[in-house]
């Protein structure tokens, strides 16, 4: 059974910090890319960042330089480190995991919420 539990979500000021984990089960991690995605009230689910298993990140442009992904492959744990934090960042982030050997695996986790407010 494939499990992936988020933590670190919260209220924080603008300009503020954050940092995410995402921890995971039934999987071979490393085989997998993973990612934070957000959701803002009424709006779709977009991407923030996606990190491959050996490393390689993308970022959507509107966190390039605030936000860094990260990952621990021996832990099976993914992070987002969240700086000067914005309130159009505020949204329920989540984690996912997903591979492609023939099909598409995907898997995501329940969901963080982050709300920046003063």
């Amino acid at each position: 059974q494939v499990q992936l539990v988020e933590s670190g979500g919260g209220l924080v000021t603008p300009g503020g910090s954050l940092r995410l984990s995402c921890t995971a089960s039934g999987i071979i991690f490393s085989s997998y890319t993973m990612g934070w995605y957000r959701q803002a009230p009424g709006k779709q689910r977009d991407l923030v960042a996606t990190i491959t298993g050996d490393g390689r990140t993308n970022y959507a442009d509107s966190v390039k330089g605030r936000f860094t992904i990260s990952r621990d492959n021996a832990k099976k744990t993914q992070s987002l480190e969240m700086n000067n934090l914005e309130a159009e960042d505020t949204a329920v982030y989540y984690c996912k995991a997903a591979m492609w050997d023939g099909r598409l695996r995907a898997y995501w986790g329940q969901g963080t919420q982050v709300t920046v407010s003063s």
